[in-house]
């Protein structure tokens, strides 16, 4: 099994920035691939950004693309977030998933989440 623990939301304004963590711990050896995802308020779950395995692809959905940046440290077992430009949008929950499966990543492992609010 792993265990997930993100960090580092919180409130900040427009135009500012935010660096989430998220903490990997139990079975880390067999962790694959790592995305961010986040749900608004009355919203589905939608996804953020993908690191593969080897760090070598990162993958972005087009509406965080050129601000936001994944980056992962597997000797930390920590997975990251640096969240540039905030809009108000951006607001929501954000979640770190983990896969132990690949190449075709299986998200079975989730953070219990961290509260992303961005005021106008």
């Amino acid at each position: 099994q792993v265990q997930l623990a993100e960090s580092g939301g919180g409130l900040v304004q427009a135009g500012g920035s935010l660096r989430l963590s998220c903490v990997a711990s139990g079975r880390t050896a067999t962790i694959y691939h790592l995305s961010w995802f986040r749900q608004a308020s009355g919203k589905e779950r939608e996804f953020v950004a993908f690191i593969s395995w080897s760090g070598g692809s990162a993958y972005y959905a087009a509406s965080v693309k050129g601000r936001f940046t994944i980056s992962r440290d597997d000797a930390r077992n920590t997975v990251y977030l640096q969240m540039n430009s905030l809009k108000p949008e951006d607001s929501a929950v954000y979640y770190c998933a983990a896969s132990d499966q690949r190449p075709t990543a299986r998200w079975d492992y989730w953070g219990q989440g961290t509260q992303v609010t961005v005021s106008s």
